[in-house]
């Protein structure tokens, strides 16, 4: 690609290498496919797709294999290999430039690994090619989109009738929003999709967890079929065909739904439609937490508090999701959390001329500017640095990035949040103990996990939005005792750190069961998508 100056090299052409043992598998998997004449690597690096064509005795039954490759020195090394594969063109250009000028062309065959480069390290002219790209198959285009998506789109298009692609991209492309016109794309273009996941990093330097695409066009739809390794050792016994397909839905989704069997996803679509049911949404206003531009500047401890005198400025802050122990979060949490040397204060500076600030405070902001603590993009466009915008209490908060299960804690005592927590406002007229209690069952933490995505290092992460789909049980004719008793049960269990299935065996028996009417094996169905979906994520920890 080309790339703008100021970032390694690496990271501007997100030039990544494929495991030889990953390119021989992928080239493999169409050894056998005789109508294959025209093959097309978009981004061949140092040529390891080629030499697993080699490898595999494509060299001479191939009528033409294009490879592009806009490293001059990396196409030479590529160029090399013609004396062993005749029929090879090798072409130094950027890929986007070769599909403007070829895009009429037809490949029985497309494979590779295409550059992982942000929208922001492209210069004007790539970024309004792929935006081209993208936007003549009815696709957005926003900041948010890596190239590989354009190459994606791009090839797809390059397909003949029966054609086929075989892909090393990320594995952002199951879950994340900006990915979701590529989903229904691929999903309206392809007649079979099949992903391959890996529970080891194949990249581990990046930390980029990938999946192998691989899809094929055709006249009969078979769908959508996730087949889950543990590592590059598992492809030497791999059967791809033993896995059937699930019929793939034409609309914006997640595909992460697709590593629940067709039986879960029965049960999961009936759960939608129960009138038992609602949405977080429904009975909430869900927003990201305080935005400070620099958490550590504005979220301190009791002894800076005490060293600028800012006493008359600070609120009682929950800042990270370690402060956070229990459902209620009170006075007393808050104070333990002081005690224990924690930024437990965020600093809210008034809305009153500068000159009347004490001198303590214009001390705390000169220490911020002489240690560029405004440099950052956030603070330096407020019209003064140093003043949070958007500063409210919530009635609750919801945590964004988690290991086992997100909590969801009841704010006790005027708290605020930096935007390591999402902030829940309840509607008029919900009690807010009834709708925390709510969360804590086996069906809406299936859901919480159907609703997030793996966030690298097995975390999971959920933006308000996601946040708002959980679906919850109504819990209007529960008698407001019986929430209050349960709910402190489950309080009781998180302060003590205690297995949370426990809090759920309680919630599901005592409040789903035996007064909402929800039958055992419902909850039992659910606790197994939870767990399942879970250890998926936990096992790239």
């Amino acid at each position: 690609m080309k790339l703008k100056e100021n970032s390694s090299a690496q990271k501007l052409r997100g030039a990544y290498y494929t495991p030889p043992p990953l390119a021989e598998m992928m080239v493999e998997l169409f050894s056998e496919k005789n109508e294959i004449k025209r093959i097309l690597e978009p981004s061949c690096g140092d040529g390891v797709f080629i030499d697993a064509l080699i490898e595999e005795n494509y060299n001479y039954r191939i009528e033409d294999v294009v490879a592009i490759e806009i490293e001059e020195e990396e196409a030479k090394k590529v160029e090399e290999k013609k004396d062993r594969m005749p029929n090879l063109r090798v072409i130094n250009s950027d890929f986007f430039d070769y599909y403007e000028k070829n895009k009429e062309q037809k490949f029985d065959l497309i494979l590779g690994n295409p550059p992982y480069v942000r929208y922001q390290y492209l210069e004007e002219e790539q970024r309004e090619l792929m935006s081209d790209i993208l936007t003549s198959r009815g696709m957005k285009a926003n900041k948010l989109i890596n190239t590989w998506v354009g190459f994606m789109v791009a090839c797809v298009n390059m397909l003949s009738d029966q054609g086929s692609i075989a892909f090393v991209i990320p594995a952002e492309i199951l879950q994340v929003a900006y990915a979701e016109d590529l989903r229904l794309f691929l999903a309206n273009h392809l007649s079979k999709i099949t992903l391959i996941t890996f529970e080891e990093l194949v990249f581990p330097d990046i930390e980029q967890e990938i999946v192998v695409f691989i899809g094929q066009k055709g006249d009969e739809e078979k769908g959508i079929r996730i087949i889950e390794l543990n590592n590059l050792d598992d492809l030497r016994k791999i059967d791809v065909e033993s896995n059937g397909f699930q019929k793939l839905q034409h609309v914006h989704e997640k595909w992460t739904k697709y590593f629940t069997t067709p039986e879960e996803n029965k049960l999961i679509s009936s759960i939608r439609s129960d009138f038992r049911m609602q949405t977080l949404s429904d009975i909430a206003l869900i927003n990201v937490g305080i935005t400070t531009g620099n958490n550590k500047y504005f979220s301190v401890t009791k002894k800076t508090v005490d060293e600028y005198e800012l006493s008359s400025v600070i609120r009682p802050l929950i800042g990270r999701s370690a402060h956070a122990h229990s459902i209620y979060f009170d006075e007393k949490d808050w104070r333990k959390n002081v005690d224990a040397g924690k930024a437990a204060f965020l600093i809210d500076f008034p809305e009153v001329d500068y000159n009347e600030y004490p001198q303590k405070h214009k001390d705390y902001i000169q220490y911020g500017e002489d240690n560029k603590e405004n440099a950052g993009y956030k603070c330096s466009i407020r019209e003064r640095w140093y003043r949070i915008p958007s500063v409210w209490v919530p009635d609750a908060f919801f945590l964004r990035r988690n290991n086992l299960y997100p909590k969801f804690v009841l704010n006790r005592c005027n708290a605020v949040s930096t935007d390591t927590m999402h902030r829940i406002k309840f509607n008029d007229g919900i009690d807010p103990e009834r709708a925390v209690l709510s969360y804590y069952n086996s069906i809406s933490f299936a859901f919480t996990e159907l609703c997030g995505r793996s966030y690298g290092g097995g975390v999971l992460e959920i933006l308000p939005s996601e946040v708002g789909n959980i679906l919850v049980p109504k819990l209007d004719g529960v008698p407001i005792e019986k929430v209050r008793e349960v709910l402190q049960q489950v309080d009781e269990i998180v302060r003590q750190g205690k297995d949370i299935e426990q809090a759920l065996n309680i919630v599901d028996k005592e409040i789903l069961m035996d007064i909402i009417g929800f039958e055992q094996t419902v909850c039992e169905k659910a606790r197994m998508i939870w767990k399942k979906m879970q250890h998926r994520r936990l096992r790239r920890s």
